[in-house]
Order: C-alpha cells, then sequence, then structure tokens
C-alpha cells in the first residue's frame, strides 16, 4: 500500500513539474521524437537489407535454373536413356503382373507330392463324411465376418474327387482320434463363376479368380473346428490356433498341400496337387 502512495505521489510531480516548466516539456517531446526517428530509420534500414537479400536470392536462382536448363539441353539424350532404362523394366513387370502367365501359390501342379505310402494305406479304406452340420450354424455374423459368402459355399462332399476325399476324410478322422478335434467342410468345390466373385472382394479374400485354384478342381477344402456345436474358425482363440497347425502337420502327412504355408495364410485350407489337373477342367 505504502508503494503505491509513493508512486502516485512522484507521477504527481512530474505531471506537475511538467506543467510548471514549459522547457522541461519541449525537451521531453524533443527527446521521444528523436528516439521515434531513429526506430523508424532502423526499420527502414532493415526492410532494405531483407529486400536486397531476396533479389540477390532471386537472381541467384534464375542463374542455377538458366545454367540447369542449358545442361539439361546439352544432356537430355543420357536423361531420356535413364528413364527409359528404369520404367521400361517396370512397365514390363506391371504388364506381366497383369496379363502375363503367373501360377499362385496355392495352385502349382509341378510338383508331385505324391505318398505312396498313403495311398497304399487308403487302398480298400472307404472313410465316410461325417453328417452334415445345420446351415445356421455357416451364417452367424462372426462366421461371415472371416468368411465372407460362406453360408452360400457348396459342401457337398460327393462334388470333390473321391481319392481326395478320402485323404481329407483321414485327416478328419486323425485330428478327432489323436488330437480331440471334430472338423468341418466350409466348402469344397467351388464353381468359377463364385471364384471370381470372391476374387471381386479383394486379395484378403483370395488372389485366385476362376480356374486358378483346386477348388475349381474338387481338388481343395476349407476346413475348420467346431465345438460345442458352433463352428471356431478364427485363429485367435489358442484352442483353434493350436488346432490349425496340427491340422497342417496331418495334412501333409497324408500328401496334401496345407495353405498355412503360404504367403498368404489361409490356415483352413488343403489341397491335393493331382498330376494333370490343369488338362483335364471339370
Amino acid at each position: 500500500m505504502i508503494a503505491w502512495v509513493w508512486l502516485m505521489f512522484a507521477l504527481g510531480a512530474l505531471v506537475l513539474a511538467l506543467l510548471a516548466f514549459p522547457h522541461w516539456r519541449q525537451a521531453l517531446v524533443q527527446r521521444l521524437s528523436a528516439q521515434g526517428q531513429r526506430a523508424r530509420q532502423t526499420q527502414a534500414q532493415w526492410t532494405q537489407a531483407a529486400q536486397q537479400a531476396s533479389r540477390n536470392a532471386a537472381s541467384r536462382t534464375a542463374q542455377q535454373a538458366a545454367g540447369w536448363g542449358q545442361q539439361a539441353r546439352h544432356q537430355w539424350p543420357w536423361v531420356a536413356v535413364t528413364l527409359a532404362l528404369l520404367l521400361v523394366p517396370a512397365a514390363g513387370a506391371w504388364w506381366w503382373a497383369q496379363h502375363g502367365g503367373r501360377s499362385l501359390d496355392a495352385f502349382d501342379d509341378r510338383i508331385e507330392p505324391g505318398n505312396h505310402q498313403v495311398a497304399h494305406l487308403l487302398e480298400g479304406e472307404h472313410l465316410v463324411p461325417p453328417p452334415p452340420l445345420p446351415p445356421d450354424v455357416f451364417a452367424t455374423a462372426e462366421v461371415e465376418q472371416v468368411r465372407p459368402m460362406l453360408s452360400s459355399a457348396d459342401r457337398h462332399w460327393d462334388q470333390m474327387d473321391a481319392d481326395f476325399v478320402q485323404r481329407l476324410l483321414l485327416v478328419f478322422k486323425i485330428m478327432h482320434d489323436e488330437h480331440g478335434y471334430d472338423m468341418a467342410l466350409l466348402e469344397g468345390y467351388r464353381s468359377p463363376e463364385r471364384q471370381d466373385m470372391l476374387a471381386a472382394k479383394g486379395g484378403h479374400v483370395t488372389q485366385a479368380k476362376a480356374w486358378q485354384s483346386y477348388h475349381q478342381y474338387g481338388l481343395a477344402a476349407d476346413c475348420a473346428f467346431v465345438r460345442s456345436g458352433k463352428l471356431v474358425i478364427t485363429e485367435k482363440d489358442p484352442w483353434a490356433q493350436r488346432g490349425y497347425e496340427l491340422y497342417g502337420q496331418v495334412a501333409e502327412q497324408v500328401g496334401l498341400t496345407w495353405g498355412g504355408r503360404w504367403q498368404m495364410l489361409d490356415l483352413g485350407h488343403v489341397e491335393w496337387r493331382k498330376p494333370g489337373a490343369r488338362q483335364a477342367p471339370r
């Protein structure tokens, strides 16, 4: 409070002094005017320096651009050759990927995984498919999220190759008897039209188009597990994840190819790369 009183007293005294002594007032005005003039001069100097720097930079840029343009005019053949060397291989690879012949990892019958011991064991053996599950099991929201259009898939065992069916049923039997997993067929034969419909949904569903999948030849099947009457597809379930590992091992033991080895994992998929399948379309 005392400080405020002294401050107000000093301000009052200063005002009275300026009113009482005109020459003090004139000296203060002159000093403030001189300070303002110096500030304006400094600002003008800074503005002029900035403008000069900008003009210098623009001049250097123009000179560099002119030099680059002249250099480019002299070296444009080399630039064109370099661009061609870079673009032609990329364009060729793109064209080949779109139009050239290619073999998906899910459709390669160049390797014969024939297991003659398994074939011998299956001689005279006739395993019977399990009873079909109710249709609504395949139409739940959870199942549809993982496998789009599954409710309309073909699950008729007689639509598939008979020898492949016996190998797949042997996988089902081993999974049940030795590992305690009950399995269900999600989809067997798949028409070329349905294959194209699934491919149109994107690479996360399938990368194979019509006649690029063994499903069209009745030599592939997508399978999952049944637990407490419900279909378990997702591998996020630890129980199902372990089941897929065992399923892949058993499938390979009976001479089938498992989709869990592919770059785009398809854990429920197995196929029999039967020799000559591509030369004998359905």
